[in-house]
């Protein structure tokens, strides 16, 4: 064990104020001891807490993204993102099992240019919703992202029909589809598949919207309220069915896909 000097403060958190080791915040879930305030957290970290062991089995993983609209300087961008993330684009998919029951997990980085959307994000969810009807399996998408990735242009918009029409498939083929919403989860993901599941959760205090505060302010020259786009904000108004704290995820998960298991299965449980 490290002993009190070897150990890492980190700066003052958001919420509180409070200062904490490294050790203490990644033991409550990069969640502050104190007030619950929620780091951001990366694909890695959250297949750690969220599968049962060695059960997630990545899918998709040889996609990579292009330069479609010879972009300055797009690729060396891309190489620091993979060398910063050590993954290939913003998002990774995988088959797994959540309390023994098997889904489809998807799971966006902030780290990896934003979270921004372009080409290989937009075709590794749809491959994942493919699947998910396909193999007659739930998908959870875990969204942040500030958007639509500028660098590819109209391959990058193009992406927000496409997973929306995929998400349309999925409805239709009665497929249980949950998103959860981090923070942030901004622009063209919150305009497409992150508000078109089944059920919709979010972490507590993400921000979830589609502009950013200032830009709304200056359109419509007005103030806007306290909280606004916060997750609590959004849940008071629909939009968001249910906020989890990190450490209830798991359970929240489990327990969801054990009530939609039997209907969907084709069993004759009524709840």
């Amino acid at each position: 064990m490290a002993n009190q000097n070897e150990e890492i403060i980190i700066e003052a958190c958001p919420g509180c104020g409070g200062t904490y080791s490294a050790e203490e915040i990644e033991a409550a879930l990069k969640t502050c001891p104190s007030c619950g305030h929620h780091y951001r957290m990366e694909p890695a970290e959250r297949v750690e807490y969220l599968c049962d062991k060695g059960s997630f089995v990545e899918f998709s993983s040889n996609l990579s993204s292009q330069n479609p609209i010879e972009f300055a300087a797009y690729e060396q961008k891309l190489m620091g993102a993979v060398e910063k993330t050590r993954m290939k684009d913003a998002v990774i998919t995988g088959c797994c099992e959540i309390g023994k029951h098997p889904a489809i997990l998807a799971l966006m980085s902030f780290s990896f240019m934003g979270g921004s959307m372009g080409s290989v994000v937009g075709e590794k969810i749809c491959q994942a919703m493919v699947k998910s009807v396909k193999e007659e399996l739930p998908l959870v998408i875990y969204a942040t992202s500030g958007g639509a990735r500028m660098q590819e242009g109209i391959f990058s918009l193009m992406q927000m029909a496409k997973t929306a029409s995929a998400a349309s498939d999925m409805d239709k083929a009665a497929v249980p589809f949950i998103t959860v919403l981090c923070d942030p989860t901004t622009g063209g993901v919150t305009a497409s598949f992150a508000m078109l599941a089944d059920i919709i959760i979010a972490e507590p205090g993400a921000i979830i919207g589609f502009a950013g505060p200032r830009v709304i302010e200056g359109t419509i020259h007005a103030k806007l309220p306290e909280g606004f786009q916060c997750a609590e904000f959004q849940q008071e108004r629909g939009f968001v069915d249910l906020i989890a704290a990190r450490k209830e995820q798991r359970r929240v998960l489990s327990a969801l896909l054990e009530l939609h298991s039997g209907k969907f299965r084709g069993q004759n449980n009524e709840y």
